[in-house]
């Protein structure tokens, strides 16, 4: 929750049925390295996330047409979720014993947000700047 509301909580959605193509243009667009994968536009039921791993490795590497390959056919589906009260040190658990950079917040019914191991760092270094800072002006503005 609290990584969500230093970062935003955009995130961009894409369908089963749109093509590769679609969804690498879509990340470029919004400079985003992956998207989570909706039953259809107006739900939003989480089925999946794509990656731009995903499409190098499943389309491009594979000599796949973009255009004809379907989101479907290369996204993961086998996607791990958290809560918003989930700790930020078990987020970063959960994302290093699984190997992924991208970790949505929802639950059954809502999509909060989607948060990235680049996210995590950054929210760990501004938590250490702060507390540098504390400490600076406790330690010297007692002089």
């Amino acid at each position: 929750k609290d990584v969500l509301l230093k970062k935003g909580t955009t995130v961009v959605f894409i369908t089963p049925d749109q093509s590769a193509r679609e969804a690498a243009q879509l990340m470029d667009e919004k400079l985003v390295g992956g998207l989570l994968v909706v039953d259809d536009a107006n739900s939003k039921k989480l089925v999946g996330v794509i990656t731009e791993r995903d499409i190098l490795r499943r389309v491009v590497s594979a000599g796949l047409p973009a255009d004809q390959t379907s989101v479907r056919d290369v996204m993961t589906t086998t996607v791990v979720t958290c809560v918003p009260d989930t700790s930020i040190e078990e987020c970063s658990a959960i994302m290093t014993k699984r190997r992924i950079r991208h970790l949505p917040v929802a639950d059954e019914n809502t999509v909060y947000g989607i948060v990235t191991t680049g996210d995590m760092l950054a929210f760990r270094v501004a938590q250490q700047d702060d507390t540098i800072q504390y400490l600076n002006s406790y330690m010297f503005g007692m002089a």
